[in-house]
């Protein structure tokens, strides 16, 4: 992050001061004074994006709390171990941190948005207590990561909601090409975290000790690299139980295919009165567990803010230089000839910076007369939106949350996940609508 910060800074500083020693624009004008404008309005508006992050933090990881105390994590981590143990050999079967990371990715497979991001912190922070260099991200951390920024989404929701309001007669449609984008964003990412991680060893560095009680198998009984074996695992559901439910799972994509736009305003009440009804039946004292947890996101929220303004600082400063701007005119007229015009390339690349930059560049080509969110252009960026993720944002976050300072591949992986769903999009979107 070091070299993509600077780099990101640089790039805006040096096009700016081009722009403004080759140009005429009066003072107030220039692009240095645009600079200095964007410098402090994207350092403010980072701050306003944590302190508006608190309340979701708090509700979000209140309720995790209770799924925690219920006992509900471990009942995710055994319910599809198969998978998971095999994805993170590293981590203890029982251990915490399958649950929070189960509960991440189905909070972004229902298109939850910021509702995802507490659960994701607290997944990091579980990982993180078995993590032996502080500081440096672990393979494991690395894969849910990349994992994460591949955006797995099944329900789409608040673009669905958003092609809705502006009129489209299928709000729906992106349903089919978000979820094959998405499936190949994450199939890459898996991939490429794998691939990646013979690139950037761990290294030498201070390590520390870990240990997990509840499912830690005596010292002569494994190596450290073997995964937990799986019908050796105290508690462990039979397979036909992990595949039952796999079964379940798969039946709601046509579900949702159908009844999508119905099913999406029901999720997050849905979702707060399961978590309670579910700490009521375990006997959970559910409104002190979730004040507890809520402390916990309070404080969450207000660590991350420092990360979150270097990199929008950052980002901010690249697209009020015009170096956005201008690689777009550049390269615009290559990409449409591959199905990508230059009036959704801003987007693409957007993306991965700027997550209110590219909800604007969305907002701005759907609600346009003259394209609007039923025409090709319409159904990419909106594809794009769903399927795709703030990568430098996620990384700022979940990274920062645990002080990871070496992110190791996680970058490389996570990019590699952005380009294959930007591809991926493309090409569902060019069969489809095309």
């Amino acid at each position: 992050m070091n070299v993509i910060f600077f780099a990101l800074v640089l790039i805006a500083f040096g096009t700016a001061a081009w722009r403004q020693l080759v140009g005429s624009a009066p003072p107030e004008a220039s692009p240095m004074a645009a600079l200095t404008r964007a410098a402090v309005d994207s350092a403010a508006g980072a701050v306003e994006l944590a302190i508006g992050l608190v309340g979701v933090m708090a509700l979000f990881l209140g309720l995790m709390k209770i799924a925690e105390a219920g006992g509900l994590l471990r009942i995710l981590a055994r319910l599809i171990r198969p998978l998971m143990v095999r994805l993170f050999p590293e981590v203890p079967p029982e251990h915490p941190a399958m649950g929070a990371m189960i509960l991440n990715f189905s909070a972004n497979m229902l298109g939850l948005g910021n509702a995802a991001t507490p659960f994701g912190i607290r997944a990091m922070q579980e990982l993180d207590t078995l993590n032996r260099h502080p500081g440096t991200a672990s393979n494991a951390m690395v894969l849910f990561m990349a994992i994460n920024t591949s955006s797995l989404t099944l329900l789409p929701t608040g673009v669905i909601a958003l092609r809705s309001s502006a009129g489209s007669a299928d709000p729906a449609g992106i349903l089919p090409t978000t979820l094959f984008a998405t499936l190949c964003a994450t199939t890459v990412a898996v991939l490429a975290a794998f691939f990646f991680r013979r690139f950037f060893p761990l290294g030498a560095g201070e390590a520390r000790a870990v240990a997990f009680e509840a499912a830690a198998p005596p010292a002569d009984a494994a190596s450290e690299s073997e995964a937990p074996s799986l019908p050796e695992a105290a508690g462990a559901y039979p397979l036909w139980v992990s595949l039952l439910a796999l079964a379940a799972f798969l039946a709601l994509i046509p579900l949702t295919l159908v009844y999508g736009a119905v099913i999406s305003p029901w999720i997050i009440p849905a979702l707060i009165l399961g978590f309670l009804s579910f700490g009521v039946a375990r006997r959970v004292p559910v409104y002190e567990v979730f004040v507890e947890g809520a402390k916990d996101g309070f404080q969450v929220a207000l660590k991350i803010i420092p990360y979150l303004v270097a990199i929008l600082v950052a980002v901010g400063l690249l697209r009020a230089s015009g170096a956005l701007e201008a690689f777009v005119t550049v390269v615009g007229q290559w990409t449409g000839q591959l199905g990508m015009p230059a009036e959704a390339l801003p987007m693409a690349l957007l993306r991965p910076l700027s997550g209110s930059g590219a909800y604007g560049v969305m907002s701005s080509i759907i609600s346009d007369p003259a394209t609007g969110p039923d025409t090709y252009v319409g159904y990419l960026v909106t594809t794009l939106q769903g399927s795709t993720e703030t990568t430098f944002y996620v990384l700022a976050v979940y990274f920062g949350a645990v002080q990871i300072r070496r992110l190791r591949h996680a970058l490389p992986a996570a990019l590699s996940a952005d380009l294959a769903g930007v591809i991926a999009a493309v090409v569902a979107v060019s069969w489809m609508f095309g």
